[in-house]
């Protein structure tokens, strides 16, 4: 029987899969090279040599075809996600989960494949791709909150444990998304992640204080005690 990545390797996988892939690569490549506007869906075909109604089968838009390597990222974090040991606690295995996909060496994560950092860029500027890539990284993030419920046997429509801890981590790894983005070295995710991961467990100072400074400068003093 085939592994699961095997069945969405481009080279081993079945036809359909390899036709699947071909297209979101051939749609990312194009839309970076021309911008959204300057592709259409039969751009895509042809580049692919494809029928519109093949492309249908898998797409409804072209900006789907466009992340349907992030749709395929959210999927393999889920599948790393369901390989951690029952004990963990839902946040650790959710981290760990990323851990294991960005590490990856056989499918390359974010930081080490070609044209997803500018995916990110473009769609900041374009609100059709914008709205569909928000679409798959929540239904990702709604998937994970499934398999954190079914992991602690609870209820997610009830329970609050799973959509928070999937919360918090996929905040973190956003946060750690827009930091690369917008200036992060090519191969700096993973330690943006880690680093967000580590400020979940530092609590923020109240709204309205001020942070105290220590340096050879600006020392923090105190009052003198008031005399007894």
């Amino acid at each position: 029987m085939s592994t699961e990545r095997e069945r969405r390797s481009p080279r081993r996988g079945p036809k359909g899969t390899r036709t699947r892939e071909a297209l979101g690569e051939a749609a990312l490549r194009l839309v970076l090279e021309r911008g959204p506007a300057g592709v259409s869906v039969e751009d895509v075909t042809d580049a692919v040599g494809v029928s519109r109604r093949t492309f249908s089968r898998y797409f409804a838009s072209k900006e789907e075809a466009v992340v349907d390597g992030i749709r395929a990222d959210c999927a393999r974090i889920n599948e790393a996600l369901a390989a951690r040991p029952g004990a963990e606690a839902p946040l650790t295995a959710y981290r760990a989960a990323l851990r294991t996909w960005l590490a990856d060496p056989a499918l390359p994560a974010w930081h080490r494949r070609d044209g997803v950092r500018e995916l990110f860029h473009l769609a900041e500027r374009d609100a059709p791709l914008r709205a569909v890539l928000r679409r798959v990284l929540l239904e990702g993030e709604a998937a994970s909150v499934r398999l954190v419920a079914q992991r602690i046997g609870a209820d997610p429509e009830r329970d609050l444990r799973p959509a928070v801890a999937v919360g918090a981590g996929a905040g973190a790894l956003l946060a750690a998304v827009r930091a690369w983005v917008l200036d992060g070295p090519r191969t700096a995710l993973p330690d943006l992640v880690e680093e967000a991961f580590a400020l979940l467990a530092t609590e923020p100072p109240p709204a309205g204080t001020r942070p105290r400074v220590r340096s050879r400068r600006h020392r923090t003093t105190h009052p003198p005690e008031e005399p007894s």
